[in-house]
């Protein structure tokens, strides 16, 4: 255990985490996504995993990681097939912890299923969670840190 660290943070995500460099994309997946199989394409090249809800491993990982607010799509969710609009539960429960990391609204784009994956291989790690509904599947791209005031 470490002094202010979410006791979820294992070191394998905590050194991915720290690792990752600015616009670098970070997956976290529901336990439907084909984590193994993108995560082997990944800059990582293997899977990280934490097993909790979706909204849970949000919550801590964006305790540590800040988003990217030089883009519009620092925080996306797949959409449902044929229901894009549709936020389920846990797209809602994530979007509540994004709010609350950042101290504001930020609204998460949808990104349609198929080019959800081709993001995710793109990617620099996949994050599979113990979340078992569906769409539980996100994607977040690493801001800065700012220095210090002086």
């Amino acid at each position: 255990m470490l002094k202010g660290i979410n006791p979820l943070l294992n070191a394998d995500v905590l050194q991915a985490l720290r690792a990752m460099g600015h616009g670098d994309d970070l997956i976290i997946a529901d336990t439907n996504f084909p984590s193994d199989s993108v995560a082997r394409q990944t800059v990582l090249g293997k899977l990280l995993r934490i097993d909790a809800t979706a909204a849970d491993v949000v919550k801590a990982v964006l305790s540590v990681l800040p988003l990217d607010t030089f883009v519009n799509d620092a925080a996306a969710r797949m959409e449902i097939v044929g229901k894009p609009n549709e936020i389920p539960p846990v797209q809602k429960e994530v979007q509540k912890e994004i709010d609350a990391a950042e101290g504001k609204p930020w609204p998460m784009i949808s990104i349609e299923r198929y080019a959800f994956y081709e993001r995710s291989k793109k990617a620099y790690c996949v994050i599979q969670t113990g979340e078992r509904r569906f769409y539980g599947c996100f994607a977040f791209r690493k801001g800065v840190v700012p220095p210090d005031a002086e």
